[in-house]
């Protein structure tokens, strides 16, 4: 009998985390730029939310919230993102690695500082606590580009026992591809399901037929747009769910 394998995204498939991340964003941003006001403005953290599809890594985020400072509006921001971020980048003199590290030390001085209202900024979807404790017993990974000393923050702030060794984040500095390779060379006689919300990371998977087995799906309450949800009904490989399709997977 094949086992089942639940290869779960975090940012956008678990967690609504799109404010907390704006924040975080926010906060370094004015470590960096001093014309910026204290607080994040209500227009700019719903501008942030249509360009959240966009993003791949949180760090990106310090990027958008300046572009969108500045003035750049929402179109132009996600159809030339990574032309844009590198512009940025570039004008500035900015550095990922360097940009990764604040980001990461911005976060954790928050949590030091107000836990519970950076818990409040990451609330899990609705029914996902109750699918990580039915699937306690059974097989299951996170996949996910958030540092995962957060993402561990998150799962037992909502008393979810989670061991940190499933949970591939940042840290391991590893495509999603490579950990779904990874995983699967382990436990070959096991059915992977990849759930995503990018369809970007979903079509890398296509493209490698190394992973030609794992089966894909598409959280359409994440991160991702309407045009995304649509090209996704064009690609035989990748079904489209909902909230009420994740409990009965």
């Amino acid at each position: 009998m094949t086992n089942k394998l639940y290869a779960l995204d975090f940012d956008g498939v678990l967690c609504d985390s799109a404010v907390e991340t704006a924040i975080a964003g926010w906060k370094v941003a004015l470590q960096i730029w001093s014309d910026m006001p204290e607080q994040i403005p209500a227009e700019i953290l719903e501008r942030f939310r249509q360009v959240r599809p966009v993003m791949e890594t949180g760090y990106e985020s310090i990027l958008i919230v300046r572009m969108l400072f500045e003035g750049l509006d929402t179109e132009s921001l996600m159809s030339a993102f990574h032309h844009q971020i590198e512009a940025l980048m570039i004008r500035d003199a900015l550095e990922v690695d360097e940009l990764k590290q604040t980001f990461g030390a911005t976060r954790d001085q928050w949590i030091e500082d107000d836990f519970d209202n950076w818990i409040k900024m990451n609330p899990l979807f609705d029914g996902v606590a109750e699918k990580l404790h039915q699937l306690e017993t059974e097989q299951s990974v996170i996949i996910t580009t958030k540092q995962e000393r957060f993402v561990d923050h998150i799962l037992s702030a909502n008393q979810i026992h989670f061991p940190i060794e499933q949970i591939y984040g940042l840290d391991r500095n590893l495509s999603k591809q490579q950990i779904l390779t990874d995983l699967s060379a382990a436990q070959p006689n096991t059915d992977i399901l990849f759930v995503e919300d990018r369809l970007p990371t979903l079509i890398n998977v296509i493209t490698d037929d190394r992973l030609d087995h794992v089966q894909l799906l598409l959280a359409n309450w994440g991160y991702n747009t309407q045009e995304d949800r649509d090209s996704a009904t064009e690609i035989k490989r990748i079904k489209t769910i909902n909230l009420a399709d994740l409990q009965q997977l």
